[in-house]
Parts: structure tokens; sequence; C-alpha cells
């Protein structure tokens, strides 16, 4: 079982977004199906045969990627995202950060998305579909994953869940 796509949804990705002030519903969606298609919304925080870490599955080197050829020309971008992580533990381990630190995380996660340049606020925010061909494309090019992964486990682990908690309230309403 992985974290609550609610709690996720509202205590890491969309305050770690505002933090960001790169806020907007397709950025929470799309980050809400990449943790969904990655990780099973954190089930596994490091897969036995893959070096990628944490509910998103970013690996060291895309890691260092975003910091050495993104955040290294963006120094108030940088000051944001460096604000997000642990004092100590990121001068010593900061690939460990990536498991271990939600919002962190989340946001160079979100920023793997938005050093591509697309305008990703402009896609619908419930066109899941066009959220995987962004994943796809740019989060993983290397992954075997598919478009129709991303969307099976985006309705699967997201919205299955909004269904469920929502059948919960009509049924308590009703009793």
């Amino acid at each position: 079982m992985g974290i609550c796509a609610k709690e996720l949804r509202h205590y890491v990705v969309r305050p770690t977004l505002k933090h960001l002030k790169m806020w907007s519903q397709p950025a929470e969606n799309l980050l809400m199906g990449t943790a969904a298609v990655e990780s099973a919304m954190g089930f596994h925080l490091k897969q036995d045969d893959h070096q990628a870490l944490g509910i998103f599955q970013i690996s060291p080197r895309m890691h260092r990627n975003i910091w050495d050829r993104f955040l290294a020309t963006q120094t108030d971008l940088s000051s944001l995202v460096r604000g997000l992580a642990s004092q100590r533990e990121f001068l010593a381990h900061p690939h460990l950060e990536l498991a271990t630190n939600l919002s962190y995380s989340a946001a160079i996660a979100w920023l793997v998305y938005y050093r591509t340049g697309k305008a990703i606020h402009k896609i619908e925010p419930n066109d899941i579909k066009a959220f995987g061909k962004l994943w796809h494309n740019h989060f993983h090019r290397h992954n075997p994953g598919t478009v129709e992964s991303y969307v099976e486990s985006y309705q699967l682990l997201i919205l299955g869940e909004e269904l469920e908690e929502r059948q919960k309230v009509l049924k308590s309403s009703a009793d």
C-alpha cells in the first residue's frame, strides 16, 4: 500500500508547487500521475533493479542533471528548491533526499518537466493521456513504460481512490 493520493496531493504536491510559485491544476495532476506510475504512490521507494529513488523514482544521474544543467542558471528557483532540502543530510547524502523528503522530491520531479519548456499549464486538467505523453517523452525517456501504463496507474490509484472516497461519503450521508 502506498501513500493516500488525496493526502499526497494536499500535503505534498500542491504546497510544493505553490512554494515554487508554479502551481496549476495540470501541473499537480501531472505529478500525481507520475507518482502513481513510477512507484504506485510510494509503494516502492527503490526498486531492486534500478538506482532511482523515491515516490517519483528519480535517478541520481537525473538529480545531478537538474542541479548542474538547469538549476545552476536559475538562482532564485535553486534557492527555493534548496530551501526544501534538509540542512545536513542534503550535503552528506543529496540523492537520499529523493527517498526521504517528499516535498524536495516533488520539486525535483516537477523540474524534470518544467525544464522542457512545455506549456503544461495549458493542458486540460483532466487530460490524463496528455500527461502520460509528457511522462513518456520527458520523465524517463528510456523507461519501458507506456502512455497507457501512465493512464491505467492514474485511473486506478488516483481516480479510483477519489471514487471510493465519494462512495463512502454518500453511504455515510444515507445512513
